[in-house]
């Protein structure tokens, strides 16, 4: 039980309701934004001297029973019940190293995908494995360091250009929300994997827009359907996104694919043709 991000996470769940989000009336001006613990405890059927606990971390590990009721309170989305109960040590963690070995047959399918981007990452954002167009299409992971192939710290700490920021995709604040949002999840996931908690700490160190992002306690990620690169060589490429679960290793499998015939079809047909070369974005 993480007592002390427990009691952060619930704090910010309560800050973002309005009474009237509830059912409740929304009565004189309140001097600070959201629930008030009292109200929380109510609709959780739970005393409010056990939920001001909770959120000082001074609680107890709770039942499964009142996490339920927390999280209907709080009008909690399944993600982030699921986060509740990790934090609150009533989901199993896993608390050794989050894996980094791609299975033989999904390497073998990235060479198989037939004008199709695609790359492995793990649950900490390391690019694992990549296909030729991928390369072509991002930058040429080959020559990086495995540290430098992490998406984390491109969005947040890498090189970026005015006119093209993270590889010219043009979500890249989306992009950088949903970074937080996954590394929070993964954290609560791999407590003690040095990796994971040391990517954190540099982040939040050294980029105060992530430190921003990471306080806000979010855990729900908008799904991405559409993304436009703003290639350096080909210019404009808007693909389809599709992200595919690998549960038995917690990786992500990316995939960058365009309608036939469409301009984004176009230009990775030619990215296709130019190879990892064009990918440079450090000319």
């Amino acid at each position: 039980m993480d007592k002390q991000e427990l009691g952060a996470f619930l704090r910010s769940r309560r800050e973002r309701l309005r009474p009237q989000d509830v059912g409740l009336p929304a009565g004189p001006r309140r001097r600070t934004p959201g629930l008030r613990r009292e109200e929380v405890a109510v609709l959780a059927h739970i005393s409010t001297e056990y939920y001001v606990r909770l959120e000082q971390g001074r609680a107890p590990r709770p039942s499964a029973e009142v996490l339920a009721g927390i999280a209907g309170a709080l009008r909690l989305t399944d993600t982030e019940s699921d986060h509740l109960h990790v934090l609150a040590g009533t989901a199993p963690a896993r608390v050794h190293l989050h894996r980094r070995d791609v299975r033989p047959s999904i390497l073998a399918l990235l060479e198989r995908l037939p004008q199709t981007a695609a790359f492995v990452i793990s649950t900490a954002f390391e690019v694992l494995a990549w296909n030729d167009l991928a390369a072509a299409l991002m930058e040429d992971f080959a020559p990086l360091a495995p540290r430098d192939r992490n998406l984390a710290r491109r969005a947040f700490l890498g090189p970026q250009r005015a006119d093209a920021p993270l590889y010219g995709i043009s979500d890249a604040a989306e992009f950088r929300h949903h970074v937080v949002m996954q590394l929070r999840t993964t954290l609560a996931r791999y407590p003690t994997d040095p990796e994971v908690t040391g990517l954190v700490d540099e982040l939040r160190a050294a980029s105060p827009d992530f430190a921003r992002l990471w306080e806000r306690h979010d855990v729900q990620a908008a799904h991405v359907l559409t993304k436009t690169f703003r290639h350096p060589v080909v210019g404009e490429v808007t693909v389809d996104c599709d992200t595919l679960t690998l549960p038995d290793r917690d990786q992500h499998l990316v995939l960058y694919t365009a309608p036939p015939g469409s301009p984004g079809a176009e230009a990775l047909a030619l990215l296709n043709v130019l190879g990892v070369e064009a990918g440079d974005y450090k000319r």
